[in-house]
């Protein structure tokens, strides 16, 4: 209880609404510099891809070497015949409001090292999830290019994934250490570790719209500077609330009983 002629500033807080603060203000100040994180993280997703596709693509053995720093998003070119019938289909990707699959064919490479695992995009499915959809095939050999996906983090799942016998098989994400003993067992050959996710002009593309940064930096800033606002404003009502500071701003002066 604030009591006195109003003179200086005092202080009666209210252990309620102190402890609210004290969680909440922390908490959404933490939220906003987490924000501006997230934005360098995604500013610099963008200028990496921007550079990797400036370059020209390179053949997929120059890249089984290469360290894993310089994988995500390089440029690729892959020379060799998709199985017809053998492929994945990555489970639950919406089109513009719309159910669908994208599908991983499976290139064997002309060249006799192995496979690869080649995203064609998009295709449209039942939604019912009675059927699966005709996948077009890609006929003969076939030069492919597109660049090297290397997933930011572990995919969340309701249950771990199995893989049955059939063919082709739904997955609900791209685990490659579920996929290769898969494609192993049909040939017995090396997969390359990570998906190639091809052009949209390459043959056997379906509809390609890769989203290389699901967030922009500026929306992460927008969010930012919200949360930082709010903790101001929570911190702004506390003071008001505890102190006689705005009746010493607006000079009423008036004893608080």
């Amino acid at each position: 209880m604030m009591s006195g002629s109003g003179a200086g500033l005092q202080f009666d807080p209210e252990w309620r609404i102190t402890l609210f603060c004290l969680v909440f203000v922390p908490l959404m100040i933490g939220l906003g510099f987490w924000q501006l994180q997230r934005a360098e993280e995604k500013a610099a997703l963008a200028t990496a891809w921007e550079e990797r596709q400036a370059q020209p693509p390179a053949p997929l053995s120059a890249l089984v070497s290469a360290p894993a720093a310089d994988l995500p998003y390089a440029p690729v070119q892959l020379d060799g015949s998709f199985l017809a019938e053998q492929y994945f289909l990555l489970d639950n990707r919406i089109q513009q409001g719309q159910f669908g699959y994208e599908v991983l064919g499976i290139l064997q490479l002309a060249d006799g090292s192995g496979s690869a695992v080649v995203n064609r995009g998009w295709i449209a499915g039942d939604a019912s999830r009675r059927t699966l959809p005709r996948v077009p095939p890609v006929p003969g050999r076939v030069t492919v290019t597109g660049h090297v996906y290397v997933s930011p983090g572990t995919p969340y799942q309701l249950a771990e994934q199995q893989l049955g016998p059939e063919w082709p098989k739904r997955i609900q994400a791209t685990e490659m250490e579920k996929l290769v003993p898969a494609i192993e067992a049909l040939n017995g050959t090396g997969v390359f570790p990570y998906p190639i996710r091809i052009d949209a002009d390459g043959p056997g593309a379906l509809l390609v719209d890769w989203v290389i940064v699901n967030m922009s930096p500026q929306k992460h800033h927008g969010y930012a500077l919200q949360w930082f606002t709010m903790a101001a404003v929570l911190l702004i009502f506390y003071v008001l609330r505890s102190t006689n500071l705005w009746q010493l701003l607006s000079g009423s002066g008036r004893t608080q009983e």
